[in-house]
């Protein structure tokens, strides 16, 4: 009978120890992101419990801009980051060793969320229309520039025939509403704020660089990455789950994305695609861009951005 009364107790009791032991075994990663759509991925996947489902006890830290989360990962303060594309394509050319995790946004051409704007009132009609005027992008030699460039190159004019000015993202609307610059690239939510004020859009000039390419990835240092491999793989799956979620559940993710950027979600916001996994073909675009308008000194393949055994073609 004392057998039996102890298995009860420890059949009571076992919800309790597996739950100790879930608690136990979670791995600490600290991941660095931005509150804003292309990087919100992993503030879905914290709080909707696809990185514990993993068992990773993930910490999210909101930092200011990319060079102070790159700054943090290959200083070991940081396990993963978020960053754009083109900024890691950089780092990857001089050396720093990152490498690509999971990806965050997908900029898809049938669904645009970055365009170049103008005011309503003003005299231009296609980006041919800028030649000696002043566009605000979110960072020279990086995505926004490397874009417009190309928009402006395809519209008849050399891509030097514009002046470029770098100006943080959350300063572009106001930027262009003040007249301190001709036009701006921006992505969302600033590009429904300015097309439900005084905006109009001039251009899409992401389409240029392809109908389908990745505007940023989570990443970590290649040591990191060699080190911690279940982690970055754990990773990697919780992401891919908090994409298929995130794309089939828009009014959850806005209202989420409300409390991270704490402002409304204009109705008529363009949200971006989450892809579930890494692959060349959405990124090799964006490399070649660079490569086209002096950002990078020559190609290379997309893959070996990628950490050891992730990414496919």
């Amino acid at each position: 009978m004392a057998i039996f009364r102890l298995a009860l107790i420890i059949f009571a009791l076992l919800p309790m120890i597996q739950s100790g032991l879930s608690a136990q075994t979670l791995t600490k990663v600290t991941v660095a992101a931005f509150p804003i759509d292309v990087s919100a991925l992993s503030y879905f996947a914290a709080q909707q419990g696809f990185f514990k489902k993993h068992g990773l006890d993930v910490e999210i830290v909101t930092l200011a801009n990319g060079p102070a989360v790159a700054a943090a990962v290959v200083g070991g303060a940081l396990d993963i980051g978020s960053g754009n594309t083109s900024t890691l394509a950089a780092a990857h050319e001089r050396g720093i060793p990152f490498v690509m995790i999971a990806p965050s946004g997908i900029y898809l051409s049938k669904a645009p969320t970055a365009a170049l704007m103008v005011l309503k009132n003003s005299p231009f009609k296609t980006p041919a229309d800028l030649a000696g005027k002043t566009v605000g992008v979110g960072g020279l030699r990086t995505i926004s520039e490397i874009a417009v460039r190309a928009a402006v190159e395809k519209a008849g004019l050399k891509g030097d025939a514009v002046k470029y000015v770098e100006i943080p993202f959350p300063q572009l609307a106001s930027a262009l509403d003040s007249g301190r610059v001709d036009a701006v690239l921006v992505e969302e939510p600033a590009m429904a704020t300015l097309l439900n004020g005084d905006g109009r859009v001039l251009a899409y000039p992401y389409d240029t660089i392809a109908p389908q390419w990745i505007e940023g990835g989570y990443f970590t240092t290649l040591d990191y990455a060699k080190s911690h491999g279940d982690v970055i793989h754990r990773f990697a799956d919780a992401m891919a789950e908090a994409a298929v979620w995130a794309n089939a559940n828009r009014p959850a993710t806005a209202a989420m994305l409300e409390q991270y950027t704490k402002g409304p979600m204009a109705p008529n916001m363009q949200r971006i695609s989450f892809p579930e996994r890494l692959h060349a073909a959405d990124l090799q675009p964006l490399i070649d861009a660079s490569v086209r308008y002096g950002v990078l000194k020559a190609s290379f393949p997309a893959q070996d951005m990628f950490a050891p055994g992730l990414g496919g073609n």
